[in-house]
């Protein structure tokens, strides 16, 4: 494998793939996947993320998590890039790598630790060892805006590092740590904020961003990506001002809603999605109503519409 040119994969939309889950058993509901990972191929998704937060990575068990690893592994069947999540104790996140790279994983995005307890030193030491231990290329998820910069700056000379997933709202900062690593270490830049703020990390240093939205309305997803690729700025801000409105649904309750608006819009449009798992609960009225009202707007075809 060539780690010095698989950074070039990661210059599009990152699709983070949602998990359905059945109402009343909240198990896996395992041909809504399949429909997911055939409904983002079909529109064009060229990296997929399964074990990410929109999968709702924090509420499967280990073994969940392997298990759709390998199926997405299965169902894309090398039409698209698979970077597969990561994470918990170093160890556990190495195992998880270990059996996404034994299903045929492309890549390992790294989960940031959820543990209280950081420091820069042992954040360092917890990336490193997982990437050292894997045969495939690891991108980092970094989100913790107390976390230093300088973890990225001493990780990126690792061969095996190839993408940044950078989920701090702060440009300045994110224009500058792109600024001081050195070009040809190859490191994919991606916003890690999803389309919200897309236009702005681009312009900062970025070659791609995330996206829970491609899920159900990837169309307008890549006319936005297309839109920056060109500079195309007219569109960027026509395409930014009509995503808005979702993506601010998505931040409220301290970004607890990002989720299951996804998986409301889904049903509300005739998708399989399901329902979330705990901690995050369902929508209440209000919030299906504005969801219903962005849809509309947006003039997408209602198959299934309880309101």
């Amino acid at each position: 494998m060539s780690y010095s040119t698989f950074s070039e994969k990661l210059s599009t939309i990152t699709a983070i793939n949602i998990v359905p889950f059945e109402k009343e058993t909240k198990a896996i509901n395992w041909k809504g996947l399949e429909e997911n990972i055939q409904f983002l191929l079909k529109h064009g998704s060229e990296v997929i993320v399964p074990n990410g937060n929109t999968g709702e990575f924090y509420a499967l068990t280990l073994e969940e998590a392997k298990d759709i690893t390998k199926e997405v592994v299965r169902l894309v069947d090398g039409r698209a890039t698979v970077v597969a999540g990561v994470g918990y104790a170093a160890d556990i996140a190495i195992d998880l790598g270990i059996e996404a790279q034994k299903a045929g994983a492309d890549c390992v995005m790294i989960h940031q630790p959820i543990h209280p307890y950081i420091t820069e030193k042992g954040a360092v030491q917890y990336f490193k060892k997982i990437i050292d231990a894997l045969d495939i290329p690891s991108i980092i998820y970094f989100k913790d805006p107390n976390l230093s910069d300088n973890v990225l700056k001493e990780l990126s000379s690792l061969e095996k590092l190839v993408g940044v997933k950078y989920a701090i709202n702060d440009l300045p900062r994110f224009a500058k740590v792109v600024s001081d690593i050195p070009k040809e270490h190859n490191l994919a830049w991606i916003c890690g904020t999803a389309e919200k703020w897309a236009p702005f990390f681009f312009h900062a240093g970025a070659v791609g961003f995330t996206s829970g939205l491609v899920n159900l309305y990837p169309a307008k997803s890549f006319e936005l990506l297309t839109a920056l690729r060109e500079d195309n700025k007219e569109i960027v801000w026509k395409a930014w001002h009509e995503i808005l409105p979702f993506e601010d649904l998505r931040a409220k309750y301290n970004n607890g809603n990002n989720v299951v608006v996804i998986k409301e819009a889904m049903e509300q449009l005739g998708l399989t999605a399901g329902v979330t798992r705990e901690p995050v609960s369902p929508l209440g009225e209000p919030d299906q109503k504005e969801i219903y009202n962005i849809l509309k707007s947006w003039n997408l075809p209602f198959e299934s519409v309880r309101l």
